[in-house]
């Protein structure tokens, strides 16, 4: 095999415990027994273990193939089934099981559906809502093609946090995000914003795919001006996708990036290598509003 060819060896801070055998059983048993899916299991997540095996998850609506060829993601790709109307309530049914008091819930790219998927997310927002009044709900959206008329449908649902990634640089999207557009995505974030001006919102980049600093640094300006609130930062990782990692970013360098985007106005940004949007997302959202509460009181 010519040395291009061989796999990378991940850097030495990405090592992880490992769950013990039976820690993830309990969350893995509950999903097969309510038929739903994970980002944690379609995407390779490499904190699904972690998760698991404490009694939490990132649910994954509107099935688990998408419409989109990005290649980036380890989500299935190709025809997607049909929309299962009674997903709101099995979403609910888990959380209520898992005893979950903020939940992520994400979605494949649905481009086959007039609305995008956007009432079922509104209808899972709404339903999580109305049977458990505790529990704050993060969505992490796709694009709905821009359509101003499903983000108004996801918003007037008054998710806790409106999120859409951006995943990586503007000059990347054609190699990575074939079906996607960079400005696409912000005006889908700005959108949000303008809906409701109380609306907390969020994205999040990948690093390591061959962006250089001064395109990251583009992207945080682009991002607060499109009144973005919280951030994320983390290095992408080649499972069994088709973009290869080009560099592993050490720690101290999102430390920076954090730093730097937290200069620029952000009201929380978590930047490590093993961040993910969804990944202790109730942290994040609990860091903001602290961090709110006390510029009120100031």
């Amino acid at each position: 095999m010519p040395e291009q060819d061989l796999p990378q060896r991940l850097p030495a801070w990405f090592k992880q415990p490992v769950p013990r055998v039976g820690e993830t059983a309990g969350v893995e048993k509950l999903l097969r027994e309510l038929r739903l899916h994970t980002v944690c299991d379609g995407a390779m997540c490499p904190n699904r273990g972690f998760c698991y095996s404490h009694g939490t998850a990132t649910f994954m609506i509107l099935g688990d193939v998408c419409s989109r060829n990005c290649t980036f993601c380890n989500v299935k790709q190709g025809r997607p089934a049909p929309v299962e109307e009674d997903e709101p309530k099995r979403v609910t049914a888990a959380i209520r099981r898992l005893n979950l008091n903020y939940v992520v819930i994400t979605s494949v790219t649905r481009d086959d559906l007039p609305d995008g998927g956007a009432a079922l997310f509104a209808a899972t927002i709404e339903s999580v809502h109305l049977e458990l009044p505790n529990v704050k709900v993060e969505v992490l959206v796709p694009d709905f093609k821009g359509l101003t008329s499903s983000i108004k449908t996801v918003m007037d649902a008054r998710p806790e946090v409106f999120a859409h990634n951006l995943e990586t640089v503007p000059r990347l999207y054609s190699e990575v995000r074939p079906l996607a557009d960079y400005h696409r995505s912000l005006e889908v974030l700005r959108t949000a914003k303008k809906a409701y001006r109380d609306a907390v919102t969020k994205s999040a980049l990948m690093l390591g795919l061959g962006e250089t600093r001064d395109e990251v640094m583009a992207v945080i300006k682009d991002l607060r001006e499109a009144g973005c609130d919280l951030f994320t930062l983390g290095q992408y990782l080649a499972m069994r996708t088709r973009h290869p990692v080009v560099r592993y970013l050490p720690p101290e360098e999102f430390i920076e990036y954090e730093n730097i985007a937290l200069e620029a106005g952000f009201t929380a940004v978590a930047s490590a290598p093993l961040v993910r949007s969804s990944f202790k997302a109730a942290e994040l959202f609990d860091k903001a509003d602290k961090l709110a509460g006390e510029k009120i009181n100031c």
